[in-house]
């Protein structure tokens, strides 16, 4: 009960990032199932949703270096209550989009946000180790993720029910001011979140701000490389590509199962609830330390149930709308790769937090995100391309996660020998990290 994770600060941040997380999952959830089969379908070709993708990542890689320099410069509260205070006006764009059925308005409402957020990232995760002890670190980043998770869980799920209003598969009336209106009340209710923070000491005002948006990036990789820290990027980052292509093959479960929008939006309300699960258990198992064995037992994991995935042929048991597919296969093999996800970027975060300079967390962190929405945008890219080649069968380009899983950890583990990191040494003394 002592612990800094119960106390106004944390959750206050806790509460900021559960709303942003949800508003984000609505608005590009409802995006998605729009270009697939909504009210948008085929303005943006076969595949579109790798085009929604593209634009939700791509300001979170052209901004994050700003954003490492404001969180490094300024109070990281008031970097919180300037990015809630701006999605409040974004949302309201959002219902205008929605409302007057214009995609593009919409898009734009998208891209707004995803600013928005680009400039939340550093600071949300640089505050971290500003509001708990170091030994909290593991539990703190096993905390908000899953709560995370739980807020993509609502999102996703609401993201579904409120598509099928507002444009119904049936006989229905669309509710066209839905999704807007829910956006704008869960930006408020991520407002007040934030007016609780507690005071956080200012940044570095005399940092010289560089208007290159590459050139933070280049610094902090060149800096990261003289340590382990640039491998251990790379890892937390390279997850968000497999992540990225599942999340956009599980909504076209409604074409493979023949199913409503809201049932397919179970499945990504199972993964959710699976990567919160997984992470909140990375934490525990970590208590006070972090627990790097956890990451490869994470990887053999996604290899696994990305496999089974791609090969066990999808169906649903003979059970009323909703249950059968929250207990089909496909949920149970989801349910296993979001777990084992939980285990995987658990460590992977709090070691890029532990060992980012102080001085320099906001920066680092800053270029950590971008290079998570990098990987992002890459699997939006190959999704697009290698989309139309599956025809009816999307859900077997999970075998290609599987694949690309495999061989990424058998790299990122073979860089990472000889430190400890891998077999239960935990953070790896100033000597080992250097090597």
């Amino acid at each position: 009960m002592q612990s800094n994770l119960l106390k106004r600060g944390f959750l206050s941040l806790l509460a900021s990032q559960f709303f942003g997380a949800m508003n984000d999952n609505i608005i590009k959830g409802v995006l998605t199932f729009m270009v697939i089969d909504g009210a948008w379908a085929g303005e943006l070709g076969k595949g579109g949703q790798g085009i929604v993708g593209i634009f939700f990542t791509i300001p979170f890689i052209l901004l994050s270096g700003y954003a490492g320099q404001v969180a490094d410069r300024y109070s990281k509260r008031s970097v919180l209550l300037g990015v809630k205070i701006a999605e409040v006006p974004i949302a309201i764009v959002a219902l205008i989009g929605f409302w007057s059925g214009n995609l593009w308005i919409t898009l734009a409402s998208l891209i707004m946000l995803t600013c928005q957020s680009a400039f939340f990232g550093p600071a949300k995760y640089g505050m971290i180790p500003e509001l708990v002890e170091d030994s909290d670190l593991s539990r703190a980043n096993g905390t908000i993720n899953m709560m995370t998770n739980v807020a993509v869980i609502i999102g996703t799920l609401a993201a579904g029910f409120v598509s099928d209003a507002y444009s119904p598969q049936g006989v229905g009336t669309p509710l066209v001011w839905l999704p807007g209106f829910i956006l704008v009340v869960v930006a408020l209710h991520g407002l007040v979140a934030a007016m609780l923070m507690t005071d956080l000491e200012p940044g570095d005002r005399d940092l010289k701000w560089d208007w290159n948006p590459l050139s933070t990036y280049i610094d902090a990789v060149r800096e990261m490389s003289k340590t382990r820290l640039l491998m251990v990027m790379m890892a937390w980052g390279y997850f968000y590509l497999l992540a990225g292509i599942a999340l956009f093959i599980v909504p076209e479960y409604t074409v493979v199962l023949n199913v409503s929008r809201a049932e397919a939006s179970v499945l990504l309300g199972v993964m959710g609830i699976a990567i919160g699960i997984g992470c909140a258990v990375a934490g525990l198992i970590s208590g006070h330390r972090i627990e790097t064995r956890l990451i490869p037992i994470g990887a053999l994991g996604l290899i696994v149930f990305f496999a089974l995935l791609a090969l066990v042929p999808p169906s649903l048991p003979d059970m009323a709308p909703m249950v059968r597919v929250g207990l089909s296969s496909i949920a149970l093999f989801i349910f296993g790769a979001g777990f084992s996800a939980g285990f995987y970027i658990v460590p992977l975060q709090s070691l890029l937090q532990k060992m980012s300079p102080d001085d320099e967390r906001g920066r680092f962190l800053g270029t950590a995100n971008a290079c998570s929405f990098t990987f992002l945008t890459i699997a939006a890219i190959i999704y697009s391309v290698i989309r139309p080649a599956f025809g009816e069968t999307p859900q077997r380009i999970f075998l290609i996660c599987s694949i690309l899983m495999l061989a990424g950890s058998a790299y990122f583990f073979w860089r990472l020998r000889g430190t400890g990191l891998l077999i239960g040494k935990g953070i790896p003394d100033d000597s080992t990290v250097n090597q």
